[in-house]
Parts: C-alpha cells; structure tokens; sequence
C-alpha cells in the first residue's frame, strides 16, 4: 500500500505511522480476499522489540464499527469453515467445538461459532470462578493479567475427539496457538484443528514451524482467514518509533495534549458516580449465559436470537425518540452479548447511527491525526474485581476533539463489574464526552452446582484416604547434606535413576509440547572458580540483610499464623529458608519447630501424598507453607488452586522475599540478592529439584528427587545456613521494629510483578509468560537450567547482578540494561527455542 493512499475517500488509518515510519502492508495475493488496508490501521505504543501494532478494523474492540460489518466479519468466517468441515463428510461440523481467546477474540469467536452453526462455543477467561475445575490453561503474549483458563460448565466439552476450532483476532507468530493445542493435545487428542483469525500475518519461518509442529504432533491443521499479508518494517524503524512514542507521550499523570496527542483522560468523579447515568433494566431472560466464559451451546443461540427483539427495545425505549450517533461500549471480555444487542438496535432502526466497541486492558498510544488509528483514548481503573489486582483500564475513539463524537453511551456490564468503581471510573470518564450514559447490566452467569452425590459412606479422613507408600521422611547424611533434624524430605530417593538431560534438549522438548519441565533434570551446574568466589563474597555482604529478612517472615508467621507452626519448604528453593525459619524460631524462641520439605510442580500440583501424611501426623491448620521468593506468582497461584482439594490447609503462601506483591507474609519485598538462589544443590543440601514421571511416581508415591553425594566437596548447603544464622543477634532489634510495622500495614498482594512480566512477554514478541523468569533468584535459575535468551537488567543495578552477568558472560548471553524495570533484572528464556533457532531478534542462541 502507499504511503498517504486513501480508502474510500477517507484517509488510510495506518497513514501517519507508514509516513513517518516506512512501514507497509503487503498483502498476500488470494483473488477475492479484502486488502489489508481495509482490515487494518497502525498505531504505536511503547515496545522495546515491535515499534507498531496493528489496530483491526472490524474486531469492534479499539476501533467503532457498525454491528453489522463486526458481526459479519466473524460469520463470514464461521460460513467458510462450516464448508472446510463439510467437506471431510457428514458429521465433522456437528462434532466441532469452537474456542475463543481472551480477552480480544472473545465476541470475534462466538460470531465464528454463529457461522458455524453447529457448534458449541467456549472462549478462555482471565476470571477465575469458584466451584469450577479448569479444563485447561495456556499462555500468550496479549494477556495483560492473568493465564488463560478453561472452564467449562461441561467438563466433557473439549474432551471429545471431533474438530477443535481455534479463533484469534490476528495470527502473528503462531505461539499462542501452539500453547493451546499443546496444553489439549495432551489432556484430549484429536485429529483435526482449525485456527480461524481476521488476518494471517506471519513470516515464512512461522509458517514452517506450525507445519512441523502438525507433523510432530501427528494432527491435520487448517487455517481460515479473511486476509493474509506481511508487515514491511524498513532499517532503524525500532529506533525511530521508540523516538516518536518519546515525542508525542505526555508524561506519566499529564493528562492535557502534547502537540496533537491524545495521552488519555483520566476518568474521576465524586464517590456517588456521574449525575447522568441512566440505568437500563435488560430483563436478561434466566439462566442464559452473558456469553462463552462456561460454554455457549446451540440452545443458548436458540434462546438469544428470540430475546433479542425485546432487549434491543427496551434500550431503544431508554434512548428516546432522537437520540442521534449511538455507541454500544461493550466490557473487555463482554463482547458478544453487547454486540448482538447493538446489532439488534441496529437493524431496528432506533438510532440514526449506531456503533460497536469494547474497553480493554491494552495500553495504545493515542494521537489525533485522522490517518492515525487510535485518535482519543480514556483511562479509568478497573472495576470487575480482577484477579491479578487494580490497574488502568481504557476506552479508544469513543469522543472526538472537534466534537463529533456520540449523542448516547450505551456501556454494557456484567454484574461481576457493577461495582462503584465502574460509576466512579468508567461512567465518570464517559460523562464530559457525551450527552447522555445509559447503562445496562447483563447477570453474570454462575454455573449450576454440581449434582448432589449419591448416598454414601462417611467420609474418610485426609489421612486414611489413599496412605503413602513412604512412611517415614527422608533425612540427612542418608539424603541431603542437612541435619537430621534440620528438615525431612517428603520423596522418593532417585539417586540411583539416569534422569539428566543436556539443557537445549531439555528445552527444545519443554517448548514442542512433548515433555513437562518436571519429567528430567538439567545437567548440575558446576560453578568456576570465579564464580564460587562471586558466591562468597555475595554471602559476605547479604548475610546480615538475609537474617533480617528470616527473622522478619518468621516472626509474622509466629504472631498471626500459629504460635507453634509445622514449617513445609517447597524443595528445593524453600528449604534453606525453611532451615534458617527453623533455626530463628529456636535462637529466639527457644522453640523446635517440625520442618519438612515437599513437591509442587507448575501446571501439575502439589504432592497430594505428602499432604495426606501431612494431614496424618500434624494439624493441618498448623501447616505454614514456605518458599525463596516470588517471581510472577506462578508457584503461589499453583499451590491455591492444589489446596483446593485438600480442606484444612492454609493457602497462604510465606517467601523470604516477595518483589512481584503476591503474598502477604514475607521478610521482604525488595528484588536483592539472596546467595542460596546462586547455586543448584550445593547450596541446598545436595538434593536436586523434583521429578514427577508417571513411570517412577505411582498413584501412592512421594514425588522424587535426587542426592548427588558426588558434589560433597563443592558443598555449601550447611556454611551458607551457619553464616546467616551469625548474624541473627545483630539483627534482632530491627526486626522486631519491623515486624510491628507490618502486622499494622496493609500487605495486601498487588501482583504488579504478574503485570510486568506480562508486559515484557508483550514487548519482547515471547507469547509466553512462563518463559519471562523475573528477579534476580529466577534469572539465576534460567542461566543455570534453561536456554536464556537475553538478560534485561534494571540501569544502574550493582553489585547484586555480579553473578548474573558473569553467567551471561559464560553462555554468551547478552545483558541489556533498561529503565522502569520493576525487578532488578528479568531472565527471558529463549522464546522459539529448536537447535538451532533463532529468536524473535533474528540472532541465534548462543550457548558456551
């Protein structure tokens, strides 16, 4: 497309980024597909590694747009792979499930669904709901909260083994789908997927790794799409659009214009709302579900398409005789139902104009140039509840600087987000923008309870259900270089068992799907001797701050959990601190107090064995769960989800140092240091991390792990413990000032840490937030045990990143210093990782 070149006698929106960027649309040639340009404008946002974004023009998210051209851009789709099933014979159609992403694609997929017409639907959420099992999860890029779920009311809803039908709004790279199909694949096979997206942009390289994941996976993957192209990005447009995001960004807070910016305005109203919210009451007929968040079957089609009519009427009865351009401003991932009730206003001809979009969490640089596609932007807090925390939240082109903007607002909740946040928020920012607000809440809905069971025996004790095999703990010298009573292993002793694997093979398997990080070890890192003098002198300088931090969380655990807790370590990163929580309690307290260490594996669980014997021999109220430290929160929202199972048990995770806000007891929240996270297992008793292989873990075994007694003399496990413990005296009187400072504090997480690796997946074109490690602990592990792709280090952090970048240096990994990092440094493993891949820079991994 040229720069400048007008569609339709309007100006292209992408013409002010090509313009001062170079950047084009090319597209890919298929006869009677629409060409890009009409599908798509360009935008800029900040973004180390991708100047421009992509701003689609028929989504009905960033952009407004007839329900009409919305909903028919989504069917259309759903038409053609009605006709691809059709073809493979009677019945394919009939047997597929659609699947919608969050939170973009979420209205996109149940129009797909619609075309279809055959199929149920069910779109992944970012709100967890109680008394409902997770089907299934998975990670991408564009989540600006939490993981992707799975929660069908219908546990059988995706376990069948008919066509999977996967929608997205724009396929880029193919990692998201990856995820997802990897994450199904392996809970139910199926021969057959289809990915559906408005505009298939990806290079040829992606297009040859979907082609070999199909292959490997054994699996047929089709792809439909209403337009397929390549984004031309010239040299040093990375540089020039991180200028111009500097030049037209007002500062953070400003909220008045810039040259012709738009930075966004910031909603905000006294706490009894806006004056002229008109409330719309919907009358949602009962039981219907507000859209696919629990599934979306036939039926419920059925049910929507005959309420419709009468829904649309009563908004159109609110709005009046005349009310002129009207805006239908659905809720991030309420898309569906919003657009179908603006679709109906649409055709019943209340309004002279109506329009479709949605708010949404993306952050989108706003500049008001009619060839520019987000021209306006407000911002307001968030006001659902969400489960990863408050954050801004925003609504793009819904007012006009020259004024001809829209009459009527119509914003379309949930009642999960009819909160007063939202009048106080969203309704107060909309107010100065238009002449009326009229708001209409659609009933979140609550899948039904499961069905009572059977009559049956009492219920078995936790303890008597399913007894371990392994009665007694493991303990040192026979297994780990600690004291007896220093801590007792909950596993089974794999010493004997080859388990090793080079760390790319390792990793090559992790990321096609085909093993979990939990099946094999890396090769034990041995430490040079360059790097063992690192260690010590890091132990030298933080063994007094270290002891401050253990005798912090330990006295919070003591004064609000339990005056005698049983102390469990997640091995092996908590067991040190378990040890050192241990040996506080007793220089202190005078008090022994029972130490155990036990399994919990991402996207597997806790040791459900080690809980029973748990449960057999302590109180479980008594259980005071502990950790190093938190990186995004993943292990903390594992070990939530496991106790679920198991009553009695506090959730509550205790860490030595939280910097990503995830927990409310900790020593600290600062991002430093803490030598223990330098070494593997030579500095955590010699014991190696968890293994859970169905081939060696049965139904009533511990999980395992390994004692590599070979490493005695490199062994540090017991002088890194004595050293701190040291120091304990000498910290005793500001921990105790410390500790009555917290317990009067709010500690309530925040999980900024979640946000910001989400951002930086984003940023970094990773698409996978389980492959962003951020801290310093969680940076050590990756250029110990995994392939690191580069280190980003926060500018003028010091003697804490010694090790870090002598690591990097050893691996040939480079450190990139950058501002506004929230952690001290963040380890990004190696994204699209083969041997001999190369990543989203373009550049091979490096590995000595």
């Amino acid at each position: 497309m040229k720069k400048g070149k007008k569609i339709d006698d309007t100006v292209w929106s992408g013409t002010w980024v090509a313009d001062r960027l170079g950047v084009s649309l090319e597209d890919g040639g298929a006869p009677a597909a629409p060409r890009l340009d009409a599908l798509l404008g360009l935008a800029l946002r900040r973004n180390p590694k991708r100047a421009h974004l992509l701003v689609s023009q028929v989504l009905g998210k960033h952009v407004p747009r007839s329900p009409h051209d919305v909903y028919a851009a989504g069917h259309e789709l759903g038409e053609r792979v009605r006709a691809l099933l059709d073809a493979d014979g009677e019945g394919a159609a009939a047997a597929a499930v659609v699947l919608g992403y969050a939170e973009t694609a979420t209205g996109l997929g149940h129009c797909v669904a619609d075309g279809l017409g055959l199929a149920p639907y069910l779109h992944s959420t970012r709100r967890p709901v109680a008394g409902v099992e997770p089907a299934g999860g998975f990670e991408e890029a564009h989540s600006h909260a939490t993981s992707h779920l799975l929660l069908p009311e219908d546990p059988k809803l995706l376990a069948g083994s008919g066509p999977l039908v996967l929608v997205d709004d724009e396929f880029s790279t193919g990692n998201t789908v990856l995820n997802t199909i990897a994450d199904l694949h392996a809970r139910h096979p199926r021969a057959h997927y289809v990915v559906v997206a408005l505009v298939d942009m990806r290079s040829p390289a992606d297009r040859d790794r979907l082609t070999a994941f199909a292959a490997g996976l054994g699996a047929r993957i089709d792809l439909v799409t209403l337009a397929s192209g390549t984004v031309r990005l010239p040299e040093g447009v990375l540089a020039k659009g991180q200028a111009l995001v500097e030049e037209y960004e007002t500062p953070a807070g400003e909220n008045q214009p810039r040259r012709r910016l738009r930075r966004g305005v910031r909603g905000g109203a006294p706490a009894d709302g806006p004056e002229a919210v008109t409330r719309v009451a919907l009358h949602w007929p009962a039981g219907l579900p507000d859209g696919g968040r629990h599934g979306f079957t036939p039926a419920h089609r059925d049910r929507l398409e005959a309420a419709l009519p009468a829904l649309a009427g009563r908004i159109a009865d609110a709005l009046g005789p005349e009310p002129g351009r009207v805006l239908v401003l659905g809720n991030e991932e309420l898309m569906y139902a919003p657009l179908r009730l603006a679709l109906a206003l649409e055709q019943s001809g209340a309004a002279r104009e109506v329009r479709f979009s949605t708010t949404t969490r993306s952050p989108v640089l706003a500049v008001d140039d009619p060839g520019y596609a987000i021209r306006t932007r407000l911002v307001f807090p968030a006001h659902d509840i969400p489960a990863d925390g408050p954050g801004d939240r925003y609504a793009y082109n819904v007012f006009s600087t020259a004024g001809a903007g829209f009459d009527t607002v119509v914003a379309v909740v949930d009642t999960h987000g009819d909160t007063p946040e939202l009048r106080t928020g969203l309704l107060a920012a909309l107010a100065p923008h238009t002449g009326r607000v009229l708001l209409a809440v659609i009933p979140s809905y609550a899948p039904a309870p499961a069905p009572a069971p059977a009559p049956a025996p009492a219920p078995v004790p936790l303890h008597d259900r399913q007894e371990p095999i392994m009665t007694e703990p493991l303990r040192g010298p026979a297994f780990s270089s600690y004291a007896p009573e220093d801590v007792g292993w909950l596993l089974q002793d794999f010493s004997e068992v080859e388990l090793e694997a080079p760390t790319e093979e390792r990793e090559e398997a992790i990321q096609a799907g085909g093993a979990h990080y939990a099946e094999s070890l890396p090769v034990e890192y041995q430490p040079s001797p360059g790097y063992q003098e690192l260690y010590q002198s890091a132990l030298t300088a933080s063994a007094a701050r270290i002891a401050r931090a253990v005798g912090t969380v330990t006295e919070t655990v003591l004064a609000e959990r339990s005056p005698s807790p049983v102390l469990v370590s997640l091995a092996r990163a908590g067991t040190p601190v378990g040890v050192l929580m241990r040996r506080w309690a007793r220089a202190r307290h005078g008090l022994d107090l029972p130490h155990y260490a036990v399994s919990i594996v991402r996207g597997r669980g806790i040791d459900a064995n080690a809980l029973r014997w748990l449960a057999a021999h302590h109180d479980p109220a008594d259980i005071v769960f502990v950790d190093g430290w938190t990186g995004k929160g993943a292990i903390t929202r594992e070990l939530r989800e496991a106790l679920a199972k198991f009553p009695g048990f506090n959730p509550e995770i205790v860490v030595l140092a939280d910097p990503g806000s995830c927990v409310p007891t900790y020593g600290t929240r600062e991002d430093f240091l803490i030598p223990s996270a330098c070494l593997n297992s030579t500095v955590s008793g010699l014991i190696s991390r968890t293994v859970l292989r169905s081939d060696l873990v049965g139904p009533a075994d511990f999980h395992g792990a390994k004692f590599y007694r070979e490493l005695a003399g490199a062994d540090v496990s017991v002088d890194f413990v004595d050293t701190v413990a040291a120091r304990f005296d000498e910290v005793a009187e500001a921990v105790g000032a410390e500790v009555k400072e917290l317990l009067a504090a709010d500690r309530t997480p925040t999980w900024e840490g979640w946000a910001a690796v989400e951002r930086i997946s984003e940023e970094y074109g990773i698409h996978d937030v389980n492959l962003v490690k951020p801290g310093v602990g969680e940076t050590t592990r990756v250029l110990l045990r995994r392939v690191p792709w580069k280190i980003l280090a926060q500018r003028g952090a010091g003697a804490d990143l010694d090790h870090v970048r002598l690591l990097a240096e050893q691996r040939g990994v480079p450190v990139e210093e950058v501002d506004g990092l929230p952690y001290t440094c963040v380890g990004l493993i190696h994204p699209r990782f083969t041997r001999g891949a190369t990543g989203a820079d373009g550049k091979a991994v490096a590995s000595k």
